[in-house]
């Protein structure tokens, strides 16, 4: 398999803080991931493209929930499938125009992701899913037990929904076939459709995969070179928020665990991030970069670059790699 890279990126990259979600605000943002995930390309990487679906997929709870006296509402997996293909649609669009006709081509799989039905999140639903509500809007989507709501953070209350660990990709020998080919995948959007074993096939259950996890799950599968953790800001912070707080460009596996288990990284901000990145450098991968889109690249490339031109790398151990294969 080429020299791969999976590229995981939040929902609010494409909606962003203080935006609404209209598709012009969605197309805009994509076409600035588009040309990062170009400058990958262009640096020597076949890229994986895992996208989150947070904002777009509570969103369409919404819309749903207020349609429901004209239209049967759908499961919550559905609407997984519908934001994997709208938003997937929207990166292939923005790639295309980034790229041109320079790509051998850009496919969007939809993707379903094996849980298990027994996974405690059923039971401790915790992943926050669309728009932010004040307390009043809280109480009152809550009342009657029709949503699970909760704090997000300090920055208000959110839609909780159960976000179990993904086991297995169902098309990862679809997306490997289509890497080999050269081309663009986006696959796993919003963390994939949850999906559940059932006799000779699968079925739908309600969830919400975290896309960092869903992407450390596709990385190895598909034995990648490295996985990247796009995030909006440049470097993790070490004691953010304090007087000490400082930024690191490299942890090795070990060192990022025990800062997690410090508590050094909430699960509603870099938890996810740091435990993707632990993941996957613990079950082989070369190492994981948690960065801006623009530091990408340099972050990859094994070059010395001063400390404020790469993001954060968590690696097995502390050797200087000469480029990652």
């Amino acid at each position: 398999m080429p020299r791969t890279a999976v590229v995981a990126l939040g929902g609010n990259a494409i909606t962003r803080e203080g935006q609404s979600g209209t598709h012009s605000e969605q197309a805009a943002n994509a076409r600035a991931m588009a040309a990062a995930v170009c400058s990958l390309r262009d640096a020597g990487w076949q890229v994986v493209l895992v996208h989150g679906n947070g904002p777009q997929v509570g969103n369409l709870v919404i819309q749903q929930d207020e349609a429901a006296h004209e239209v049967p509402p759908l499961p919550l997996f559905c609407l997984d499938a519908m934001t994997e293909g709208q938003l997937g649609s929207l990166l292939t669009l923005a790639l295309h125009e980034q790229a041109g006709d320079t790509l051998p081509g850009v496919v969007s799989v939809v993707t379903h992701v094996v849980v298990s039905p027994d996974d405690p999140a059923f039971t401790h639903p915790a992943k926050p899913i669309g728009p932010f509500l004040d307390r009043e809007q809280a109480d009152r989507l809550a009342a009657g037990g029709r949503w699970q709501v909760a704090e997000d953070a300090g920055r208000g209350y959110r839609r909780v929904v159960a976000s179990p660990q993904p086991l297995d990709i169902v098309e990862t020998e679809a997306i490997r076939a289509l890497v080999d080919r050269g081309m663009i995948v986006t696959a796993a959007g919003g963390g994939g459709v949850p999906v559940v074993a059932e006799g000779r096939g699968y079925r739908g259950i309600d969830a919400v995969i975290d896309k960092d996890l869903a992407a450390q799950q596709l990385a190895q599968s598909l034995d990648a070179g490295a996985l990247v953790l796009v995030t909006d800001v440049d470097q993790v912070l070490l004691d953010f928020g304090s007087p000490q707080q400082r930024p690191v460009t490299e942890l090795t596996a070990d060192e990022a665990q025990r800062h997690l288990d410090d508590g050094q990284f909430p699960e509603g901000s870099m938890g996810p991030k740091v435990r993707a990145a632990i993941g996957f450098v613990r079950g082989g991968g070369q190492a994981a970069v948690i960065t801006s889109a623009q530091r990408a690249v340099r972050s990859l490339d094994g070059e010395p670059h001063p400390d404020d031109e790469v993001g954060t790398r968590i690696v097995a151990e502390r050797v200087r790699l000469e480029g990652i294969s």
